[in-house]
């Protein structure tokens, strides 16, 4: 089955109803301007809900001292949401690094990420790194996944078209934030049901 990862958690309550629900990854955004941000005193909370699951922390261009800090926190994985180039992934350890590409017009992804813990495809949207609901033309991320590399498909994903998604695409796992909220950070419990009934749904098909 495709892999799920819920992402941009603020709340206990959601985390438990994540892992009950069985997924494989949940994010939290680091990224101070983000509506889903969390502060580091909250994640001491929320971290050790989620042990069991790989622990995503997403940040946006960070200072390697940042990346060290959340991962010392206990974090599993970096995702790399901004501008960041192989050098800096490499400083890190590519196999901790998923790096994140928002999806315009000309973008090329160079083979050399394939070397890292995977790429995730977003949609692009003037000013903003993500969580914007918005998806993107998947006929790109059909042609990555062709190319070998390993992908998170993120970008306006929900219960409507989670299963088309992944029948079209086949990416590795399935990214969803917005998608399965009530507001920023504030988890729709039904809306996640229905998203993983919707995933392990087009898995059988």
């Amino acid at each position: 089955m495709v892999k799920v990862k819920f992402c941009g958690f603020t709340r206990k309550e959601d985390l438990k109803k994540a892992l009950e629900l069985g997924v494989d990854y949940v994010g939290f955004i680091l990224y101070s301007k983000s509506p889903r941000h969390v502060a580091y005193d909250k994640l001491e909370e929320l971290l050790p809900i989620a042990e069991g699951v790989k622990r995503v922390a997403v940040l946006v261009n960070p200072s390697y001292g940042e990346v060290k800090r959340a991962l010392d926190l206990g974090f599993d994985l970096v995702q790399l949401h901004g501008e960041e180039d192989m050098d800096f992934a490499q400083k890190i350890g590519l196999d901790r690094v998923i790096k994140a590409f928002r999806v315009r017009e000309g973008l090329h992804i160079d083979d050399k990420w394939k070397g890292a813990y995977a790429i995730l495809l977003d949609a692009y949207k003037e000013g903003e790194y993500g969580g914007t609901g918005q998806s993107f033309n998947w006929d790109f991320a059909k042609h990555i996944v062709s190319r070998g590399f390993k992908v998170f498909l993120a970008g306006g994903l929900n219960s409507k078209n989670v299963s088309e998604a992944i029948k079209y695409v086949k990416p590795y796992c399935v990214d969803v934030s917005s998608g399965i909220e009530i507001g920023p950070g504030v988890k729709d419990h039904r809306k996640m049901e229905e998203f993983i009934n919707e995933v392990k749904n087009a898995s059988e098909d």
